[in-house]
């Protein structure tokens, strides 16, 4: 049986000031009752140990052999779609009967916060830390810290170098952009001209450049596809909003808005503010503002990795690392592109946490 902290009293998730360790845990608040077991497994993914993805069902270990101290890093948690890894995490936490904190950096120009909370997990004495990368490449040298400790290291969510830690689980970032891309050319009719702006994400982030890249290869197909600008910018809708404002002034001629979920939230606003009802709005991943937005028409598709069941897989990883047992080295998530016709089939308890839930920082094992 687990116990589990909140943080937050409300299902609005404002923009949290980054929490250090013991700001985080002075802020624990509350007591939740514990999970018997998480519903989302067997689970198909891509087994891509060996480099070449294969064909899996991923199905985790029923209890951890100890109450292991597991510290989890996250980018932020400004969105529902970071919501979603957490309460995998937690809910998997649960589960196996594991203690674990969670700390956040606030946005993805923090990287010297991340690098510094890496810093206060280590001091902490966790037998493993759990990192969603700001900068897979601004963290290598925290990852070879923890290596000559002996602390194992998990990668979700966000890509890293190839064999950067032990084990890892994101979706292949290029081929998700590439659904996407096929979602919008199988939705507009023969002959369309598309011109197309990018809002791929943060610059130097990893996941922004492939999703951009395969977006790119699958759009490339269409000859009358044209991408006329690429706008990086951190993922918060007030940059985005300037972004799309800025494109709607440049571009006139777009009909296109591809870019992340930030990007798709403001562009529909900004959109219809423009009395620009002829631009077409897809977004790259999901969150709960994406389903929303899908469900009234005002976006033509979104993809989706499973956020839920990556931040299970990763406490799955983690405990599996410490107790030496077999592990697949990277679990890629099947990326789906969701629109109108396939939302009815959606495994929404692997996209979205349920509604009801306040995010969770930290579980303690009893």
């Amino acid at each position: 049986m687990t116990s589990t902290t909140c943080l937050s009293p409300n299902r609005v998730w404002p923009i949290r000031p980054a929490l250090g360790l013991a700001a985080g845990l002075a802020l624990a608040a509350a007591v939740a009752p514990a999970a018997a077991e998480t519903p989302w497994f067997p689970m198909k993914v891509y087994d891509a140990s060996s480099g070449t993805p294969k064909p899996a069902e991923y199905t985790p270990l029923p209890k951890a052999e100890k109450p292991y101290r597991l510290c989890v890093l996250f980018p932020h948690m400004k969105d529902s779609f970071w919501v979603a890894v957490a309460y995998g995490i937690v809910k998997q936490a649960e589960a196996m009967n594991v203690n674990m904190n969670l700390y956040e950096a606030g946005g993805y120009e923090n990287l010297p916060k991340q690098l510094s909370q890496f810093d206060d997990c280590m001091a902490s004495g966790p037998d493993a830390i759990i990192v969603g990368a700001i900068s897979g490449a601004g963290l290598s040298k925290k990852f070879e810290e923890a290596k000559a400790k002996g602390v194992p290291v998990v990668g979700v969510t966000n890509p890293l170098p190839p064999n950067a830690l032990p084990a890892a689980n994101y979706v292949d970032f290029v081929a998700m952009g590439e659904v996407t891309g096929a979602g919008l050319l199988a939705q507009s009719k023969p002959g369309d001209k598309l011109n197309i702006v990018t809002f791929p994400g943060p610059a130097g982030s990893g996941w922004a450049e492939s999703f951009n890249e395969g977006f790119k290869k699958a759009v490339a197909k269409n000859p009358n596809a044209k991408i006329l600008a690429e706008k990086f910018g951190d993922s918060g809708v007030a940059v985005q909003l300037q972004l799309i404002q800025d494109a709607l002034q440049a571009y006139p001629g777009m009909n296109v808005i591809w870019g992340t979920a930030p990007t798709a939230e403001a562009a529909i606003g900004a959109v219809a503010e423009a009395g620009r009802s002829d631009l077409k709005i897809v977004s790259s991943y999901e969150n709960q503002a994406m389903l929303d937005a899908l469900n009234r028409g005002d976006i033509l598709a979104f993809a989706t990795q499973y956020p839920v069941g990556e931040g299970a897989v990763a406490i799955d990883q983690a405990v599996r690392l410490i107790e030496k047992k077999p592990v697949m080295s990277l679990v890629q998530p099947i990326a789906a592109v969701i629109d109108k016709t396939t939302v009815p089939k959606l495994q929404m308890d692997l996209v979205l946490a349920p509604a009801s839930w306040t995010p969770v920082y930290s579980v303690k094992a009893k």
